[in-house]
């Protein structure tokens, strides 16, 4: 089911690593860019839930194999051109962003996803209303919390060794917190 807060962090941390060229956009655009990018394969959730009143119907689908990360990933780094605002991001970043997504539920979790669709198709089992996703979404997503500080100190590290961390910027934003 959907976790966006795991498939966020777990994206920032993806596009720190990818150290791609430098994506047009505000900072605030551009992490918006990659959460919707990060959870994209979820869609298939809410298709779910609108065609059969069941979020479960088509979870784990082709939305979570490597086909739909390289054909989302394409389209993804194309729509900027339609909507000045959306961010230009090339076809890798944008893939890899959606793949991060389908690594995460290969490793985090225990039910199969369709990795080499349309040569495997795995379904997620069970049920899931409408309520029981909101819920999910909005009050059980605590327990990512400790993959969300894992993300940050990942990233926090990563900068560190590159040497791209800035200390001042991280106290004026703490600072900016306590006011």
């Amino acid at each position: 089911m959907p976790f966006p807060i795991r498939h966020t962090a777990i994206g920032l941390a993806a596009f720190e690593s990818a150290q791609s060229p430098p994506v047009r956009g505000s900072r605030l655009e551009q992490i918006f860019f990659i959460t919707l990018l990060a959870n994209l394969p979820d869609l298939d959730v809410l298709a779910g839930l609108i065609v059969q009143g069941n979020g479960a119907a088509f979870h784990r689908g082709p939305t979570h194999s490597l086909l739909f990360a390289l054909i989302a990933g394409y389209g993804a780094s194309q729509i900027w051109r339609l909507w000045r605002p959306i961010p230009k991001a090339g076809f890798g970043l944008c893939s890899l962003l959606i793949f991060s997504h389908v690594v995460a539920d290969m490793f985090l979790t225990t039910a199969p996803v369709s990795l080499f669709w349309p040569l495997e198709i795995y379904w997620s089992p069970g049920h899931s209303s409408w309520g029981q996703v909101v819920d999910m979404v909005l009050f059980q997503s605590y327990q990512d919390a400790g993959i969300a500080v894992a993300a940050v100190l990942y990233v926090l590290a990563l900068r560190y060794i590159r040497g791209t961390l800035q200390g001042h910027s991280l106290l004026a934003f703490a600072r900016k917190l306590v006011k």
